[in-house]
């Protein structure tokens, strides 16, 4: 650091450029003196000023108080996710991404939310603008562009701007306005994964073409025919409603998925039926015709599932997925029995895809109408279908001008005239419309870190707006259309609370429909053609973790496990273990216990489509079925040697989730899958404790919770009185200031890995890569176990079948008698006052007998220095990576144990907020990174010596149990205890 010097006044300016700062290499010490002193541009981005000065400042900005948080209110959107988010910034870099509670709507922060983050620093993204391979200006794209769009308006041509839905309001009026100035100007919405079908039905049921929004909270009775609402099937996160009515009340909710699958919302159904795609449309419209029709059907598992939705009626939803016509059926079923999880007037604008509209702009092309192109945010050439995507390769190469609008190279603008790049979110300004009556403002929480521009500021330019840039054209429409109308008084209220509500929404009117009325009516037949195909049924689906593939390079994502078959950093040909034993293909474990299979190529009317695909045995799968996830199988990116995923949309034909008539063929590779969970059983052990919710309610703790006891020379007695300690008992006058206590609620706990992301964006956590993944060595502070289970306990039944799921969090459990601190030789590890376990990491020198003696296996190890090591080419080992980093929290050196803390920096920050003001500390001030970004509220952490502590009543409650607690070490983490409802 700086030493200080009397016959200075303040220290010496520093003028350091942006491009020495990057190139050049920093030990770790140089690093913390960067991010300490904010003299990197990056760092200091966000405060306003054109000298950059090394902090103590001689002019400090008001919103930068060095050591202290800022919170900015936002809205994070690509071309796939959206959301109400609150972006935390250090010294001017924005380092986490957390919920904006203040929000009704798009409130919680997924996985992939979360991990947008971490592009902000990537080092690949494009940093200047080209003009045909060639490095250019601003300027020159400029005059280059408006001097071919003049021409291009000249000949009548059409200039198509092709983008993914981008529900924003100002940039649909500004559209408009560079509309009337080049007249011949479209506007196509193309999303990767269409949502077209459903809009479409919608439209004819509904009368909006809009996805029709659901509240879970109140209903009692859910079946999903292969929709899966916990995953990506509504573009609004279900899982926070769903779990409101988790609660073991008689008026619980019960959840029967009948899917091909196992996804998300399967795991998590109370009753699972698994079906291929055909048998689930044919069953979906038999209900149909019983419910809306009146018909009867002969069908026992139909006659019980209509029986129950009219049971419950009005307190009953039905979802479906697949093709338009399943998702007509649902919306009548609801229509008919008055759900009231369909919410009158409301619907989700977030998504505005046009199957029919994108169809035409491919027949333009091929009559060579388009004179210019300008793609926005999406990469047609990877996503498209393969019967489409090698034609639009060729017609891209005959339109007069092209133009790409994206942050990193793909394999599109490859092929594109013009590269114009567009920052990251976080440096952007825009706002969103994403549901009636709500809007949401998009601010930059640092300035661009490279030379690029918006969108809306290059159409402003071409089209000659007379604004100086998008945010006064942005405050004007905002000042002048939705705020007189809003809850808000001013365009900056407004981007302090981030989303407003508008009493009436003038533009989106409820009509009439009247075709609904046909399918009331009328009877509508299921093409069943091939039904009885020998081939399989393709089910492709969305994994949690990469989503439609627009994050495939960024490492978080990559390594964070998926929640059901617990593999990383791939995509695979899942299959039934039926199927799998017909055409002999296997998974098989190593000597090195990793886990290796057989690979298989998927061929289409004699065509083979993907070649070298791994097999993964999936149990649940539904027989006659395979099933594939998107996102991966990219040519162009840093990571795209290590992942081996296959390009799953070149089976998208019709932009259909269910393909027919695929057939497989074993081949002679073996494939290394990289899984951290290969036990998929309990193996009888009693861990995640379960009950139905018939057995809860009518009978006592004792047979549905029997407390663990121990057998001692006294006798058999509870746990938490055995202690190696002479005071097995902590005194209650002993128990004094804050004592931390986490509490995890298995029932509401849906698997989803929103927890792991925050854990490692908040304490540094490194990505280790495929190869170590495979030896077992990945650093996940937070894990959240998979098991099946059944009925019976054979081996077919609920193994292989159709299991039964369960999930489990895992992170350092906080013993106040942990067997970790007994044997660390050199007392690296103890025990706070407050509860926590906690590490001295300089102190420790490598052991692992920590890791040895825990019976949780939560302690991770250090095996190499994964920071500044061209081994682990992940974020941490570039200077803009590292400026992800949270200050409040070291990065670990090679040699060194690890492991969850209970997010001491934020406990501590607070007890000293709380402190600097002279008052009492509020129970929700208390928050770990994994409580506040759980989107079901599934964790609760707090001070248990709190008497009105949230955590205090969940210890409390009756289903609160501790894990492994026989073995006397009184962890400070619970759980609370699963309930089916099974009835």
């Amino acid at each position: 650091m700086m030493k200080s010097n009397k016959k200075e006044n303040a220290i010496s300016k520093m003028d350091i450029p942006i491009k020495k700062f990057l190139k050049n290499r920093t030990s770790r010490r140089d690093f913390l003196k960067w991010v300490g002193f904010s003299t990197a541009s990056v760092t200091l981005a966000a405060c306003k000023g054109p000298v950059i000065k090394s902090i103590p400042y001689v002019v400090k900005p008001e919103v930068i108080t060095p050591g202290l948080p800022t919170y900015y209110a936002s809205t994070m959107i690509d071309s796939f996710d959206i959301g109400s988010v609150l972006v935390k910034t250090r010294e001017g870099r924005p380092i986490k991404i957390e919920p904006n509670i203040t929000s009704n709507y798009f409130n919680t922060t997924s996985a992939r939310i979360q991990s947008s983050l971490l592009s902000l620093y990537d080092e690949e993204r494009l940093k200047n603008p080209f003009i045909n391979g060639n490095k250019s200006s601003w300027n020159q794209i400029d005059n280059y562009v408006i001097s071919h769009l003049e021409k291009i308006s000249k000949l009548k041509k059409d200039i198509v701007i092709l983008s993914s839905s981008y529900p924003s309001f100002s940039t649909k009026k500004l559209i408009q306005d560079f509309t009337r100035t080049y007249p011949t100007t479209k506007w196509i919405t193309y999303d990767a994964i269409s949502y077209s079908k459903a809009l479409d039905a919608a439209a004819e049921i509904f009368g909006f073409r809009a996805f029709p929004l659901f509240d879970l909270s109140k209903t009692e009775l859910i079946v999903s025919f292969d929709a899966d609402f916990l995953g990506d099937w509504c573009p609004e996160n279900m899982s926070h409603s769903y779990a409101k009515n988790k609660n073991p009340e008689k008026s619980m909710i019960q959840h029967i998925q009948i899917e091909t699958n196992m996804s998300l919302s399967g795991a998590n159904a109370d009753i699972r039926i698994s079906k291929k795609p055909s048998d689930i449309e044919k069953m979906l419209f038999e209900v149909y015709q019983t419910i809306v029709l009146k018909k009867e059907t002969n069908s026992e598992i139909v006659k019980k599932i209509t029986d129950l939705i009219q049971k419950k009626g009005s307190k009953s939803v039905v979802f479906a997925d697949g093709s338009k016509e399943a998702y007509i059926f649902s919306f009548l079923i609801n229509k008919k029995i008055h759900s009231q999880a369909l919410q009158k007037n409301k619907f989700i604008l977030s998504k505005e895809s046009d199957d029919e509209k994108l169809k035409n702009f491919i027949e333009d092309l091929e009559k060579e109408k388009v004179g210019a192109l300008l793609i926005h945010n999406t990469n047609p050439v990877y996503s498209l279908p393969s019967s489409i995507s090698q034609k639009i390769k060729k017609l891209l190469r005959i339109i007069p001008m092209t133009i790409s609008f994206s942050m990193k190279k793909d394999e599109t603008n490859e092929l594109m005239d013009v590269l114009a790049p567009i920052p990251h979110w976080l440096e952007s300004w825009g706002d969103t419309h994403p549901v009636t009556g709500i809007y949401t403002l998009i601010q930059p929480t640092i300035q661009c870190i490279f030379n690029t521009r918006q969108f809306q500021e290059s159409l402003m330019i071409w089209g000659r707006k007379p604004e100086k840039n998008y945010y006064e054209y942005l405050k004007n429409i905002w000042e002048k259309e939705i705020i007189p109308k809003s809850n808000v008084s001013s365009f900056q209220e407004a981007l302090f609370h981030g989303v407003v509500e508008v009493e009436k929404e003038e533009n989106i009117i409820h009509k009439k429909n009247i075709l609904s009325n046909n399918y009331d009516k009328q009877e509508y037949y299921i093409d069943e053609k091939n039904r009885l195909d020998k081939n399989f049924e393709l089910r492709l689906y969305t994994k949690t973790s990469i989503g439609d593939g627009h994050q495939h390079d960024n490492p978080w994502l990559q390594e964070l496990p998926d929640p059901i078959t617990r593999t990383t950093w791939e995509n695979y040909l899942t299959i039934s273990y039926d199927d799998a034993k017909k055409i002999g293909i296997k998974n098989w474990y190593t000597g090195t216990g990793a886990m290796n299979g057989h690979c298989v190529d998927l061929i289409k009317d004699h065509k083979t489509l993907i070649k070298n695909i791994p097999v993964y045995i999936q149990p649940g799968q539904a027989i006659g079925s395979i099933g594939l996830s998107f996102g991966y199988g990219q040519k162009i990116g840093k990571f795209t040697q290590m992942i081996k995923g296959k390009n799953a949309y070149v089976l998208y034909e019709n932009f259909h989730l269910i393909q027919k008539n695929i057939q497989i063929k074993k081949v002679n590779k073996i494939y290394k899958f990289a899984c951290v969970q290969l036990q998929n059983t309990t193996v009888g052990r009693n861990l995640v404790k379960e009950t139905d919710l018939e057995t809860f309610l009518k009978h006592p703790k004792e047979i549905w919770n029997e407390e663990e006891k121990v057998f001692t020379h006294k006798g058999m007695l509870p746990p938490e009185n055995i202690s190696i300690w002479n005071d097995p008992v902590v005194k209650e006058k002993d128990k004094r200031g804050h004592h931390f206590h986490l509490s995890i609620d298995l029932n509401a706990c849906i698997g989803c890995g929103a927890c792991i992301i925050a854990c490692h964006s908040e304490n540094n956590v490194p990505i280790v890569g495929k190869e170590e993944i495979r030896k077992s060595r990945d650093m996940h502070w937070l894990r959240v176990d998979r098991y099946y289970s059944g009925k019976e306990n054979s081996e077919d039944e609920f193994f292989i079948k159709n299991p039964r799921v369960s999930f489990q969090p895992i992170m350092c459990q906080h013993c106040d008698n942990a067997p970790c601190e007994t044997v660390c030789p050199v007392g690296a590890t103890s025990h706070g006052e407050q509860g926590q376990n906690m590490m001295a990491y300089n102190r420790c020198v490598g052991t692992r007998y920590c890791a040895n003696n825990c019976p949780y296996k939560v302690r991770r190890f250090n095996w190499f220095n994964y920071a500044n090591n061209q081994n682990f080419d992940f974020h941490m080992n570039n200077d803009l990576g590292k400026m992800v980093l949270n200050p409040d929290v070291v990065v670990r050196s090679r040699g060194v144990m690890e492991k969850c803390s209970l997010c001491i920096q934020r406990t501590q920050s607070v007890i000293g907020v709380a402190k600097k003001e002279n008052r009492k500390i509020k129970d929700e001030e208390f928050e770990t990174a994994c409580s506040i970004s759980c989107p079901t509220k599934a964790i609760t952490f707090g001070d248990v010596n709190d008497k009105n502590s949230h955590i205090l009543e969940k210890i409390q409650d009756q289903r609160n149990y501790k894990l492994l607690e026989f073995l006397g070490i009184r962890p400070n983490v619970s759980y609370q205890l699963k309930i089916r409802n099974l009835k």
